[in-house]
């Protein structure tokens, strides 16, 4: 079962700790087959599988092993206290050896037991797992005499007892490593994320530049046009609450254009619901004066309730739309009518929101990589974008992103779960 386990695990995931495993498994089933000498009994035969196994377990142990192989030595302390410990290891495995008489994990004990000491410092390791358990093992052996009475009372091998522990020790530490790498795997993700948002950061300072202007301009007029009504002595009171009444809706857009763009830099991870038409307005109102200046046509067309809900995090799905729509626009670079169309239907289980350009389309032999992270078909691209948003949709949205060329241009589709 461990053979087989460790070999699916290497078809995933393509790592040298699961083949290098299973081989050290399949020679230690070889040469526990001859070992038993139920049906052949050729010694060169179980030497040449112990050898193989042994190999296999050096490749094991080294590709599992976490941190440095030799400790940083400055002092005369330090040098005495790793001294100390390389004879601990060295005297443990002796004894591993002692009990179990099977090398090749012995091997592995060894240098995952010097891993451990070397690296203390750094933390709990899936390696601090496999070392424990072992030791906590040999030394109840030791404690209550185990291999005298198994031997006196004609046992199976205590060796097989060995093969099951080891399977289970490296089933557990394996389970942990991969837990600590998929958080690890998060974190990363949340990075790019944020890095994602900030690289793009120079473009948003621009389209706030471009989203104040004119509401300053026009609340600069209102001021000026009070002014001098008072100069002349003809402000009245409807004429003043008139004007007070346009400021304050110049000053309403000021402050939903700055929670816009406060609330697409939030690194909330709250799900909750929300007006899916926000999410879009919040993206588009990031990237409005960027439309503007290369007089792209932007139709949004609604088949459905503009108010429905969705579940998940807002800010997420307008950073998803942000970036489908910045690509559109550089796919619309030197175009003579560029447009830009955003439907959002739904069929009885899902939302279905396209977003499509009549630029380039893309290349046959790209268009399956185009969600691939560090892919981009761009010089100046990093790759990120597309890969975070499908991520984002599939882990935040449970939904799905798909991109097609069409008749006109591109087409991304995105496919949200509707809010129960």
């Amino acid at each position: 079962m461990t053979i087989i386990y460790t070999f699916i695990r290497y078809i995933a995931s393509r790592e040298v700790i699961y083949i290098s495993y299973c081989f050290m498994q399949i020679f230690s089933l070889g040469f526990i087959f001859l070992y038993s000498k139920l049906f052949y009994d050729v010694m060169i035969l179980q030497d040449i599988f112990l050898v193989l196994a042994s190999f296999s377990a050096i490749i094991f142990a080294l590709s599992f092993y976490e941190g440095k192989f030799f400790p940083a030595i400055t002092t005369k302390k330090e040098l005495f206290i790793n001294t100390i410990l390389l004879n601990i290891v060295i005297l443990t495995a002796f004894y591993h050896y002692m009990l179990f008489e099977y090398l090749p994990y012995t091997i592995i004990y060894a240098i995952l037991f010097l891993s451990v000491i070397f690296n203390i410092k750094d933390g709990f390791k899936p390696t601090i797992v496999y070392v424990i358990g072992w030791s906590i093992f040999c030394f109840l052996l030791f404690v209550f005499d185990f291999k005298e009475v198994y031997v006196s009372h004609h046992y199976l091998d205590i060796v097989l007892l060995a093969f099951g522990l080891e399977a289970v020790l490296f089933t557990i530490s394996v389970s942990y490593k991969y837990g600590t790498l998929k958080q690890q795997t998060k974190n990363y993700e949340d990075m790019l994320l944020q890095k994602s948002k900030m690289a793009q950061s120079g473009e948003m300072i621009a389209n706030i530049t471009h989203q104040f202007r004119q509401p300053l301009n026009n609340i600069s007029y209102i001021l000026i046009n009070i002014k001098k009504r008072f100069e002349n002595k003809k402000l009245d009171e409807d004429y003043f609450n008139k004007k007070a009444e346009q400021l304050d809706e110049q000053l309403q857009f000021l402050s939903l254009t700055i929670d816009n763009f406060k609330e697409f830099y939030t690194t909330s991870k709250t799900k909750q619901n929300f007006i899916l038409k926000d999410a879009i307005d919040s993206s588009l109102t990031v990237l409005s004066s960027e439309l503007d200046k290369r007089n792209i046509v932007l139709n949004r067309h609604y088949t459905i309730n503009e108010d429905v809900k969705i579940y998940g995090i807002a800010n997420e799905l307008s950073q998803v739309i942000l970036s489908i729509l910045s690509n559109a626009v550089d796919a619309l670079k030197d175009l003579e009518y560029p447009k830009i169309n955003i439907n959002v239907d739904a069929t009885n289980a899902d939302i279905i929101i396209s977003i499509s350009n009549n630029g380039k389309k893309i290349e046959k032999r790209d268009i399956n990589k185009i969600f691939n992270p560090y892919f981009s078909t761009k010089k100046e691209g990093t790759g990120i974008g597309l890969y975070l948003s499908k991520l984002i949709i599939k882990k935040s949205f449970e939904g799905e992103l798909e991109v097609s060329n069409t008749q006109e241009g591109v087409c991304f589709t995105l496919k949200l779960e509707k809010t129960i």
